[in-house]
């Protein structure tokens, strides 16, 4: 049957690519016609034959992710965030670089071994020349976003696919890299794509605005629109230029708006272009460019802008003293929650005493941007804050990740060697997240950094380091030691004090949470949420928590007309959501409910509402309290 299935297939491709008469199928696509061509006659291949994919030496797939490691780090966020909004089940979210060889990969565990079956291997080469038509490689040749589904492969073998990928271009107009996202489900349909092939695209266009503003941080930054409120949005024109007034880079956006080609642009005066002077230009910059003014082009049409000022290349302030008496300041968290406020002073404390920090909470609570207010607060504001999340990489990538290596250690290597993140973070900190998803091998390796103080590159010499660690995890690191997958002593080692960050739907500032994220998400826009809304926004239970939020948050503001968001505005999802009710209880069951619910009343009073303490006092799970509060109508 299989057999008969790649015989058909070959046959239809044949049958489109000399030419006959078709009236439906695939070849009705000129672009799948014209990929399946140059299958055949540039790449000589056969589409009925089934191999496995070419996967690049550890070595290069490691060389190619140090290339693109910026990308990586912009693409890693937004990559989960994309994966949760398709609801997950069923997706791999991939990202590849320019030669089309994938680099990382975001699916649900229980599903990798489908993709991995699928030939969607990290490291696995999928440009045209070697998988022929699909989403990835036909993606690179046409550069535009695209949609392959099924039939419309050309090897049989990957006609249970259904891929829908992005371009993602540097500053310069260069292919930087691809975003793909993968179902290998039999009942997608083609018409079902249109909404995944536009969250695709958008995810995309964020990532290529995120790394232009990155590199040109440092420049001088317009970016302007036809409408005001579209400034800021992803579709807005990025131009940057020098000191001088010189062109030095835009986005496409930039080029469809002022109707110019990349060449005719690029090291220009920017004036050239624009109804001012320089002068008058650079008088409307501010830092934070959130001030929108009327720009008018050469040729008469008015724009929308604002100017970002060089960024200023002053150190950050060091703090002598762990006080906070004014961290609403602090870049990228809120602490108007009295607890989450003082479990902040307590862990800047004890990190400006060198003792390590572990931060617990539930997936999207916040820990990164903890770590981080940690580390800008502390004496170690101007040293590295280096990233490393256990779990997104895979585990074959971890070590050399993590120690770096040393040139032509193993087959692939680079000659120069690599330096890995506790090397990066010599000085400042190295955060690591999900450390409970850390394979054991390398918690012996790291436990030995931690007590030597020195760090080993695969194949090289040992070297001194003086960094400080900030882990975290969602996961029950005590249950994990007691089956055996994570070590009792790195444990101990890593927990100097344990941080357990409540869960959104937990927290006593979900209010002015509300208004910081949406501050952030509107870029100096005024967004006003109608009171319905917003109490519908604060009554909902918000699964993904923090970054659920700011994802919901950032998408209100891109599509609010007028600066106002309704109720009407909101998603389905949280606009026909009900607080949770308590369960009708029998009345035979009272005196047992009644007894349970004020042992948890006491529990928690008793800890302070430290969901961690509460539980392990109970002797149950996290999830089990939650579910018990639930149950009971607790709430803080």
């Amino acid at each position: 049957m299989h057999d008969n299935h790649l015989s058909r297939h070959a046959q239809q491709v044949l049958t489109v690519t000399q030419g006959k008469a078709h009236l439906h199928g695939p070849g009705t696509d000129p672009s799948i016609a014209r990929s399946w061509l140059r299958c055949l006659e540039d790449y000589h291949l056969d589409p009925a034959l089934t191999m496995a994919p070419t996967v690049l030496e550890h070595g290069r797939v490691l060389e190619s992710r140090e290339r693109l490691q910026q990308v990586l780090h912009i693409a890693g966020n937004e990559m989960t965030s994309l994966h949760q909004q398709l609801c997950g089940a069923g997706h791999a979210v991939l990202l590849t670089d320019a030669r089309g060889v994938i680099l990382n990969c975001v699916t649900a565990p229980t599903e990798r071994k489908i993709f991995e079956r699928a030939g969607l291997w990290l490291g696995a080469d999928w440009s045209e020349a070697c998988e022929g038509t699909n989403g990835i490689g036909t993606c690179l040749v046409e550069r535009q976003a695209l949609t392959i589904h099924r039939d419309e492969h050309f090897r049989g073998r990957h006609t249970g696919l259904t891929c829908s990928a992005s371009p993602v271009f540097d500053p310069h107009g260069e292919l930087l890299a691809v975003l793909d996202v993968s179902s290998a489900r039999p009942d997608v349909s083609r018409q079902s794509q249109f909404h995944t092939m536009a969250l695709v695209n958008l995810s995309a266009k964020m990532i290529e605005s995120s790394y232009f503003l990155r590199n040109f941080a440092n420049q001088w930054l317009l970016r302007f629109h036809l409408q005001a409120e579209s400034v800021g949005l992803f579709s807005e024109g990025l131009l940057a230029f020098d000191g001088e007034g010189h062109i030095c880079a835009v986005n496409q956006s930039a080029l469809n708006l002022l109707g110019q080609g990349r060449g005719g642009l690029m090291g220009q005066p920017v004036e050239a272009f624009f109804d001012c002077t320089l002068d008058e230009m650079l008088g409307r910059a501010s830092p934070d460019a959130s001030a929108g003014w009327p720009l008018r082009t050469r040729d008469g049409r008015r724009l929308f802008a604002v100017l970002r000022g060089q960024a200023p290349r002053t150190p950050m302030p060091r703090v002598p003293a762990p006080v906070i008496e004014d961290r609403a300041q602090l870049p990228g968290i809120c602490l108007g929650d009295a607890a989450l406020q003082t479990d902040f002073r307590k862990a800047l404390r004890v990190y400006e005493r060198d003792a390590p920090l572990l931060i617990h909470g539930e997936t999207g609570s916040g820990k990164e941007a903890f770590a981080k207010a940690v580390h800008h607060a502390s004496q170690r504001a101007d040293k590295a804050f280096v990233a490393l999340n256990c779990a997104a990489i895979p585990e074959s990538l971890i070590e050399s990740e993590l120690f770096g290596y040393r040139g032509g250690s193993f087959t692939g290597a680079r000659k120069e060697g690599m330096r890995g993140k506790l090397q990066q973070a010599d000085g400042g900190t190295l955060f690591l997240d999900e450390i409970g998803d850390m394979p054991l091998a390398l918690q012996t390796r790291l436990l030995r950094v931690l007590e030597d103080r020195q760090v080993v590159p695969i194949g090289g010499e040992p070297q001194m380091i003086n960094v400080r660690i900030i882990s975290a995890t969602h996961r029950d690191l005590l249950a994990r030691v007691q089956e055996g997958s994570f070590r009792e002593d790195l444990y101990y080692r890593l927990n100097g004090l344990e941080v357990a960050l409540p869960a959104l739907r937990e927290r006593g500032d979900k209010s002015q949470l509300l208004d910081f994220l949406l501050a952030e998400e509107a870029r100096g826009e005024t967004v006003l949420i109608d009171e319905p809304a917003r109490q519908a926004l604060l009554a909902f239970a918000w699964p993904g928590n923090v970054r659920q939020l700011r994802n919901v948050l950032r998408t209100l503001a891109a599509l609010c007309d007028g600066g106002r968001v309704g109720l009407e505005d909101l998603p389905v999802m949280i606009r026909q959501s009900r607080p949770l009710a308590v369960h009708p209880i029998e009345a035979s069951e009272r005196p047992l409910a009644d007894a349970e619910r004020l042992a948890l009343l006491n529990a928690l009073e008793h800890t302070r509402w430290h969901m961690t303490h509460t539980a392990e006092q109970l002797g149950v799970s996290r999830n089990t309290l939650y579910r018990k509060l639930r149950k009971h109508g607790i709430a803080r």
